[in-house]
């Protein structure tokens, strides 16, 4: 009985390479795996879209450069269906970043690959599935966060800060004394739209707050503001989101 609930919990994978050797590697290093389920295997752009319609997988381990249809026409190709598949690009190639995460790729993880490596990405994919579970309710109570070893329920209510590093967010929790913070794979903006507005407001282009951890505002000359936190730090406003946040304190 729990063989059969972990295969089906576990993510359905398709890998798509044009290499044998590739896609034997990563098959053999997904079987050690109890995430995933490998449910196919594709050779070339074309034969992954019709194996992706067919067999309706939850994760691409995706080769990026491929004969005639390249793994970002692919990926493109996914992002237009009703319910797309996480991706995870697998490629030689350390060129392509920019473009993967442009098209929200859940990783890039570059040959030959380490099995440590992959089941990193695995676990971001892992918890990308776990958000877009939460996003059926109009706002998120919780967030999956790749540590360690382990995937961590991290409850909205604790978060208190979220400041953006490029690709990813850093969630602030725990106390003053004792605080500790988690990166997520997920932009700032997609994470605020997700975000209840009663309970947090962005103050910054890369600064989200919970509004009771706000203790009040500080006019700091020359129009410019500052927000003042529970524990006494001051973070700037920025001009676009100043009049939201004054919105907030009835000014």
């Amino acid at each position: 009985m729990a063989e059969h609930t972990e295969q089906q919990t576990a993510l359905r994978t398709l890998i798509v390479d044009d290499e044998p050797l590739a896609v034997e590697r990563i098959q053999v290093i997904c079987a050690e795996l109890l995430a995933i389920n490998v449910v196919g295997t594709a050779s070339d752009g074309a034969a992954a879209l019709r194996l992706s319609e067919k067999l309706e997988p939850d994760l691409v381990l995706l080769d990026m450069t491929m004969p005639e249809l390249d793994g970002l026409g692919v990926a493109r190709k996914l992002a237009e269906s009703d319910d797309p598949p996480a991706v995870i690009f697998v490629t030689a190639h350390d060129h392509f970043a920019v473009e993967a995460f442009d098209l929200e790729a859940i990783d890039y993880v570059l040959k030959p690959v380490s099995a440590d490596r992959l089941e990193r990405a695995i676990e971001r994919a892992v918890a990308r599935r776990g958000e877009r579970k939460e996003a059926s309710s109009e706002w998120l109570d919780e967030l999956w966060v790749p540590h360690r070893s382990e995937l961590l329920r991290i409850a909205v209510r604790e978060v208190h800060q979220i400041d953006a590093e490029r690709d990813y967010v850093r969630l602030h929790v725990g106390t003053a004394d004792a605080p500790r913070s988690y990166l997520l794979l997920q932009t700032i903006a997609g994470l605020e739209a997700r975000l209840d507005p009663n309970e947090f407001i962005r103050i910054h282009r890369s600064t989200i707050l919970r509004r009771d951890n706000i203790r009040g505002l500080r006019h700091d000359g020359l129009g410019v503001w500052s927000a003042e936190l529970q524990n006494g730090e001051a973070l700037r406003i920025g001009r676009t989101y100043l009049s939201k946040v004054k919105a907030m304190a009835g000014r």
